[in-house]
Formats: C-alpha cells, structure tokens, sequence
C-alpha cells in the first residue's frame, strides 16, 4: 500500500491564488470501531472520542481565504505509518512542499500543537512563510524556562525558542479555564492574533 493523496486539480480551479490566505493543517480519525478487518483501520487516539479508538487516520491541508472566508481542501493523506513508514509530521512537510510548487504562497501555516515541532516549524521558514501554531505548555524558551512558567501579557511576549530562534508566544484561557499558548514568527504578530479575536 502506498501514500493516499489528494490531488489538486479540482480545486485548484476554486481556489484565488492572489487572496490573502492561511493554510491550516489538522487530522482527524474516521471511526471505523465496528471495520476492524478493513485495510488502514489502526488503533489511534482521537481528540473527538478523547479515547484509543479504531479508525483511519487522516491528515488534511486547508486553503483559507481571508476575504472569500472559502475553506477549500488542497490535499490530504492517509496516515499509514507502517505501508509508508510516515509520521504525520512528514505527511505534513510533503503537504506544505506540494502547495509551494502549486503556486499558494499563504500569509500564515496555521495548526495545532501537534505540527508545531522543531522540524516542521524550520521547514515552514525555509520556505519564506510564516506560521501561527499552538505550543505545548512545556515547550523551553529562553534559558529552560516552559511557557506555562512565564508571565504573558496580552500583547504576547517575545521568547527564544530552544532550538529555533525568537518567536513571538500569547497565552489564552477558555471559559472553561483551560489554557491555550500560540506562536509565531511573524514581525507583527498582534496583528493576527487581533484578527482572530
């Protein structure tokens, strides 16, 4: 079996190269509990489930335009780490790669904490691109420090980011009290951090 992905054709036609864009990457797990003979069924977390469950997982890849607010899928895989030998962070930088040479040049790489590895954030700036991501609480910055440790105030709060370089890091809490940390790498990061408000 190989790597399943999606090709642009379709939607390559749907998608205005020339408005501001994000392109945002998430997964998410196709239940198949009750398919466990079907090909590409793995046990694997889900956040929706917030349980091991049996399904297929998937990585996605979204062009978002800024005007339009058109969320159009640009390309997906089917993550199969023992036909392919891929994490979803790879699948993730082969995504990004393919969307460079189809000609989307994004304002911002959007995803969760999970794609926000060292790897995956220095391929983004090798590319020329920018990113906005989640952090986990315990990521180090500065002198082995964790963000959950630090001060932040609303106007987020310049870091280094071990292994990386300054970045700029905000904190939010939910209603709910659960706490969020966002990075990027952008020159004027409260810009985007407003618009999203």
């Amino acid at each position: 079996m190989h790597c399943v992905r999606a090709e642009c054709g379709i939607t390559q036609s749907l998608i205005n190269k020339k408005e501001p864009c994000f392109l945002v990457c998430d997964d998410t797990i196709l239940d198949k509990n009750r398919s466990e003979k079907i090909e590409l069924v793995h046990y694997q977390y889900s956040g929706n489930a917030h349980d091991v469950i049996a399904g297929i997982g998937l990585v996605n890849l979204v062009w978002h335009g800024l005007r339009s607010h058109d969320s159009i899928p640009v390309d997906y895989r089917i993550y199969d780490k023992a036909s392919d030998g891929k994490s979803k962070n790879d699948h993730f930088r082969e995504m990004l790669k393919l969307a460079q040479d189809r000609g989307i040049n994004p304002d911002d790489v959007v995803a969760d904490a999970w794609y926000s590895s060292l790897n995956n954030l220095k391929a983004i700036e090798s590319i020329g691109w920018t990113w906005v991501m989640g952090l986990k609480k315990n990521r180090k910055v500065n002198r082995g420090e964790t963000l959950e440790k630090l001060d932040i105030p609303d106007e987020g709060l310049k870091v280094h980011l071990r292994g990386y370089g300054w970045i700029t890091v905000f904190r939010f809490v939910a209603k709910n009290g659960r706490t969020d940390y966002i990075g990027t790498n952008r020159d004027n990061p409260l810009v985007i951090i407003l618009n999203w408000s």
